[in-house]
């Protein structure tokens, strides 16, 4: 069984899943995962389809991933790096993987750092016992520490037998940090901008959880952000507790919010929206 893990806390050799239902979260940790192996002087290599993420080199830079030159990071589209023949083939996937291994070593990169999207195996043309020898046999790839790899399964096309396969598959699994979780709302850490990513509705009653993820967001220094673009409802006591968390930055550092336009008022009547630190964008992009 995959043990679970923060994405910071991936290792060179780690082979690990990420199994999600939020799209934005997906993209908040894949951007994670891109930006350190390229601070590690690592050849990146993101295998997506363009439904799930039409342009992830947008994505990447939204979340302060910025490719740097020479060609360390790659974003190839699934259908062109796995299809053979109209269909996939396990075997050609790990020669390719194998070859690209080759080259980053060739190259003078510290290592090799992947992550695929694995939604091809829903499709009609793949059949999906390739995915399960796919991933029983790389498993020798990374002996000798110099891959490491994110596979992403989206729980909504993946039935639960090859979700639990994922699982036993890996030996590590990545997913935000979730400081509160109910039908109404999450309140998890976010990775790449590092910050917090509010979701659903919250009031006073979740004040603790939420000055919690805000205190560990202040620890890790820099700006901080608060992602609240999937929050459709904040009361007055929540929002003065990003409000003083905002008040306990030292000089230097500041906060960006994102949010609807509904939650900022509510920001803006408790006086967050005015202090020197704090920098708002609505999502519908309206000052």
């Amino acid at each position: 069984m995959a043990a679970a893990a923060s994405v910071d806390d991936l290792l060179p050799g780690d082979h690990a899943c990420l199994t999600y239902s939020d799209a934005e979260e997906r993209l908040d940790i894949v951007a994670a995962f891109v930006r350190d192996g390229l601070g590690a002087g690592q050849r990146v290599i993101c295998f997506t389809d363009p439904s799930a993420a039409p342009d992830l080199a947008g994505e990447l830079a939204d979340r302060d991933v910025k490719p740097t030159n020479g060609g360390q990071l790659a974003i190839r589209d699934n259908d062109d790096a796995w299809l053979s023949g109209g269909r996939v083939s396990a075997t050609n996937m790990i020669e390719m993987l194998s070859g690209e291994l080759a080259a980053a070593h060739r190259d003078g990169f510290a290592g090799l750092r992947v992550t695929a999207d694995m939604c091809w195996a829903t499709r009609p043309v793949a059949a999906v016992d390739e995915l399960l020898v796919f991933e029983t046999r790389v498993a020798g790839l990374f002996a000798d520490g110099r891959l490491t790899t994110v596979c992403q399964y989206d729980r909504q096309l993946f039935d639960q037998v090859t979700l639990a396969f994922a699982a036993k598959a890996h030996a590590r699994a990545v997913a935000a940090a979730v400081y509160y979780e109910d039908p109404l709302l999450r309140i998890c850490r976010q990775h790449a901008p590092p910050g917090v990513r509010l979701a659903g509705e919250i009031d006073y009653r979740r004040v603790p959880e939420l000055n919690q993820a805000l205190a560990e967001a202040l620890r890790l220094g820099g700006d901080i952000h608060v992602n609240l673009t999937h929050l459709t409802f904040m009361d007055a006591a929540a929002a003065a507790s990003v409000g003083q968390a905002a008040l306990s930055l030292p000089s230097g550092r500041a906060m960006a919010i994102v949010c609807r336009r509904a939650v900022h008022k509510v920001l803006d009547l408790v006086g967050v929206t005015s202090q020197v630190a704090v920098r708002v964008r609505l999502t519908d992009g309206r000052p």
